[in-house]
């Protein structure tokens, strides 16, 4: 049996449009992608550095720190573009903000001229962008927000790396899908067999249960709050 094969994908560029698409005019200069099996690091990560035959914006390099002269002698995408093809063919990839770096991603494939689709063609996209305003509505998504709130060390990240948030943004993916199939996953619990345990702990004890109803007090207090919840919109049951 094929195990699920998760690729964990960030990328750096030489800038942004800050009007309309975002990768026009500009592009990859750092990929980096971490390969997870089943709910595991494996190891076999991506990652290379490109020379882009422009140069870097003054915004994006104090953003990642990468030179037009450390990149003069990387190679550029045309070079590397059969291998990466081959190590994200087929794979889940989980990207933070998945439009910003599959836009990039494709134009790159483009402008090679040769009849490559749309990775999210052939590969599943998950945004990890979208599951954390899921869990998180109304709050700050970014990754160094969600590294905080998932307490993910991150003392190592000076500056955006794609290699490094690969491997930061897997840590948080990983934390995020548990905590939902924890909810919502039964796979984890017997619960029949639970069931079946605690009716003859039941029956084994041969006594009746006490039954304690609650006072007069109490119940006008439990009224009492409940009206509040209804007035500030949050008891559903009342």
């Amino acid at each position: 049996m094929n195990k699920k094969r998760t690729v964990i994908l960030d990328t750096e560029t030489t800038g942004i449009n800050p009007i309309g698409l975002p990768h026009i005019n500009h592009r990859i200069i750092e990929i980096g992608a971490v390969e997870v099996i089943e709910n595991h690091f494996t190891g076999n990560n991506f990652h290379v550095y490109l020379q882009p035959n422009r140069l870097i914006e003054s915004g994006a390099l104090k953003i990642h720190g990468i030179t037009n002269d450390f990149l003069l002698n990387k190679p550029v995408f045309r070079d590397i573009a059969e291998t990466f093809l081959d190590y994200i063919k087929n794979s889940e990839l989980v990207i933070h903000n998945a439009s910003f770096d599959l836009g990039f991603i494709n134009q790159e494939f483009s402008m090679l001229n040769k009849k490559v689709k749309k990775i999210d063609d052939f590969c599943s996209i998950i945004d990890t962008l979208k599951i954390a305003r899921k869990l998180f509505p109304g709050k700050k998504n970014t990754l160094d927000a969600l590294c905080a709130r998932y307490k993910i060390n991150k003392s190592h990240r000076n500056l955006h790396s794609a290699i490094i948030d690969a491997k930061l943004l897997g840590k948080l993916y990983l934390l995020m899908t548990s905590r939902q199939e924890s909810i919502f996953s039964y796979n984890k619990f017997d619960h029949k067999k639970s069931l079946n345990k605690s009716d003859t702990l039941f029956k084994s004890k041969n006594r009746s249960l006490k039954i304690v109803r609650p006072t007069q007090k109490e119940l006008d207090l439990h009224e009492k709050y409940l009206k509040y919840m209804k007035e500030k919109n949050i008891c559903l049951w009342k």
